[in-house]
């Protein structure tokens, strides 16, 4: 039996319920395999704030001009950590094109991550883009406000659907296989069955055997 080991990124702006998907993926069998009881697997994200030591400080996404060599060596060792443990599945809650969005929009600098995706292609790594309507995001706030810690995040819906159109660049320009998800009926298992199939159907689940990383 084929060791599954298939590699997920999952990016889109905020309330496209990216992190719910994250956590079904991460518990799919098509994708990681049946489980009779719940282990340690990796659901890691660019979105966590550990530059500051405060609550919804900055982190890989959001750094300031003068965090950018902590930024890019934070990128730099989680891409070797890939790559020194290709042969496990990995699921990604926002990385790399959400901080070209963030940087593009905050500061109006380009961060070029071809580099970063030199890597990560070879090991398998898939981009799923999540997207929804514009008319949808008002409904989706509803329910994420039922659970947020940081509600006034998700009030100017506006900001969302302007992201969404960078976003699309972002991810037309990115030279990582990418499905896009429409995650308007705000269905979650329903996307995960689609991710699972495009992985399926594209070879996604398993991967070669490589050399040993030096």
């Amino acid at each position: 039996m084929a060791k599954l080991c298939s590699k997920i990124i999952l990016e889109g702006t905020r309330l496209t319920f990216k992190t719910e998907l994250a956590f079904a993926l991460n518990e799919h069998p098509r994708i990681v395999g049946p489980r009779k009881y719940r282990y340690h697997s990796p659901v890691i994200s660019a979105e966590w704030c550990a530059f500051t030591n405060f609550p919804w400080g900055r982190g890989l996404i959001n750094f300031e001009p003068q965090e950018e060599a902590l930024a890019i060596e934070t990128y730099q060792t989680w891409v070797r950590l890939f790559e020194l443990q290709r042969y496990y599945s990995w699921i990604i809650d926002r990385f790399h094109l959400s901080t070209q969005m963030y940087q593009l929009q905050r500061y109006d600098k380009h961060y070029d991550f071809r580099w970063l995706e030199d890597r990560m292609r070879p090991l398998g790594f898939r981009l799923v883009f999540c997207t929804r309507t514009p008319e949808s995001f008002a409904a989706a706030r509803l329910e994420r406000l039922k659970v947020s810690g940081n509600p006034a995040q998700y009030d100017d819906l506006q900001a969302f659907v302007a992201e969404q159109k960078l976003m699309q660049q972002l991810v037309a320009a990115t030279t990582l296989p990418t499905l896009t998800v429409d995650i308007s009926d705000n269905d979650v298992p329903a996307a995960a069955e689609r991710i699972a199939d495009w992985l399926e159907a594209t070879g996604g689940l398993t991967m070669e055997s490589m050399p040993s990383p030096t």
